[in-house]
Formats: structure tokens, sequence, C-alpha cells
């Protein structure tokens, strides 16, 4: 298990990638401003957003504390100069927005970019060490992030940004290399496929599904065509309200339950990004009711009886 802290907030570089994309304006997300139209009262009401959630300590407007005499100044001389220039400007409104975002993004891809050249080490030294051709390298993470998408950072809700989470896996003359499938995969099949390569059994109350066959282009019979979410922790920091729902291949459907009582329907095939809350729209009654049928599905299966009733 090798994992990395940085790209969690509050963001903060190493020395090496401190004034990395200094010379580069990042593209802006295209819903930025997203005023959260055609949406229930969860996306207005949340506390995540680049506008007004993030503090001096996530912008890097103060120094984090915990950085001695040596490290300060290193800090300060890669920051100073451009907060110096940011308090010159005295920017408001959308501007104000804009420069928080570039200021968060640039941040979160330098602490990428140092996770990338500590992975790139690791296989590095499986590859000359001649452990790669019998080492399975799985690279993932807890969830998605919000990058400026909604106007949002952290993550929480269901919607896309969070809900989907990068897998990639390398294995040597097993898994073709620059395969793609487009499988419905989770999270909870990660230890089922660890066991089978293996060579060991799953026991029998363990959730989830070796993914073994998926990754050699070889998906089972009856592959799972949805999936389930329940997000649970309202109130709480970030004030994201407490939902689950169903996704599958095209729809994912939504029930915001404590609080406040709504459901939002999003056509993924038409609305990608997820603007337009087709839940009321006549046209997808069928959906809904074939939705509501698996999500029910689902929760029996899992057990789940938190939450309102469907």
């Amino acid at each position: 298990m090798y994992h990395h802290k940085a790209p969690h907030r509050r963001w903060e570089p190493g020395p090496k990638h401190l004034t990395m994309y200094d010379d580069v304006t990042m593209p802006e997300p295209d819903n930025l401003f997203d005023d959260y139209s055609n949406r229930g009262r969860a996306a207005k009401e949340q506390d995540m957003s680049i506008e007004k959630t993030m503090d001096k300590i996530d912008l890097k407007l103060v120094a984090p504390r915990n950085l001695n005499p040596e490290q300060k100044n290193f800090w300060d001389a890669a920051y100073e100069p451009k907060n110096e220039a940011f308090r010159k400007a005295n920017l408001k409104g959308k501007d104000l927005v804009r420069w928080k975002y570039q200021r968060y993004i640039k941040d979160y891809l330098r602490c990428i970019a140092s996770v990338d050249d500590n992975v790139g080490r690791l296989l590095d030294y499986l590859d000359t060490s001649g452990l790669s051709k019998n080492t399975v390298v799985f690279y993932t993470s807890d969830q998605g992030f919000y990058l400026g998408d909604h106007g949002w950072f952290d993550k929480r809700f269901m919607y896309e940004e969070s809900l989907r989470m990068p897998l990639l896996v390398r294995y040597p003359g097993q898994i073709k290399a620059g395969s793609v499938n487009d499988d419905i995969v989770l999270n909870l099949d990660f230890a089922p496929t660890f066991l089978d390569f293996a060579g060991v059994g799953k026991p029998d109350d363990m959730q989830g599904r070796t993914i073994r066959r998926v990754l050699r282009g070889r998906t089972p019979r009856g592959w799972r065509t949805s999936m389930y979410y329940h997000y649970y922790e309202y109130p709480a920091v970030h004030s994201v309200k407490r939902h689950y729902g169903v996704r599958t291949q095209r729809y994912k459907l939504i029930h915001f339950y404590h609080d406040i009582d709504e459901w939002e329907l999003y056509d993924l095939k038409k609305d990608p990004r997820e603007m337009k809350n087709v839940y009321d729209d006549a046209a997808y009654a069928k959906v809904v009711k074939q939705l509501k049928a698996e999500l029910k599905r689902l929760r029996a299966k899992l057990k789940d009886t938190t939450g309102a009733p469907i």
C-alpha cells in the first residue's frame, strides 16, 4: 500500500513543484459559475464552493503553520510575490473567483505532479528489479474530486466528478497495455480481485466481485448494470445533504432525504455535466419507475434500511 495524501485539502506542494504552472492559465470548467438552476436545494445549500468556502490557508494567502524557518523562507519566496500582486489587484466578483480557481487548480496539480513522479519511481523499481512481471499494480483513489466543476472543490455528492474514481491496473503479460473497459466496477471489487490474483477464495460475506476477467477484456455474463451510492454525513463539514441513489450506464437517480425530500434524475448521455434535473419530465416517467425499482432492489440486497424509504 503506497499512499499519498498531498492532493487532499490543503493541497500543499513540495519544494520541487512550488512554482510549477506559474506561467500557465488553466482552462476553466464550463460550469465554474453554475447557478444551480434546474437543480434542487442540496446543490444550492452546500458549503464547498471556491467562491465562498475556501479560506486564506486553502488559497496560500498565509503560509502553513507547521513550516520551520528554512521551509517558510522557501514557501514565501514562491507565494508572496504572487500574493502581493493579488492584493494590489483588489479583485471583485467573477474576477476574484477566477483568481481563486487558478490558485486552487495549480496547487492541486502541483501535488498530483509529485504523486506522478513518485509512482514513476516505484514502477521503475519494479521494472529494474524484475518484479514487475509478477506484480499487479492498482492505481486508484477513495473518490473523485471537484476541480472547479459546479464551482466546487471537495467531494461527497453523487454527481459524476466525485462519484467516479481513477482506476488503472498494470500486470504485464496478463492485462493488455492501453486497453480500456467501461463496465461498472466498484471499490468493493478490489478485495475479491486481490484474493483472486493470489489464488485465494472469496469469503461468502464479502461484497463485490473479482474484476480479473474484466481486466482481460472478458467481462463475465451477468455483470452488474447498476450501482448503489449512499452519503450519510449531514449535518457536517461542507453541508452536503444525506442522499442515496442508483447509477446505470446512462441514468442516475438521486434521493435527497434528510432535511428535504427531493429527487433528481440525470440523463448522462444527453447531460453528462448534470446541469438539468429531469425527474419531473413526463418523458422520463418510465425511466424513473424502473430506476426506483432497481434502487429498492439494491437497498434490500445490501440491507440498507437507513434513510427515507422509496
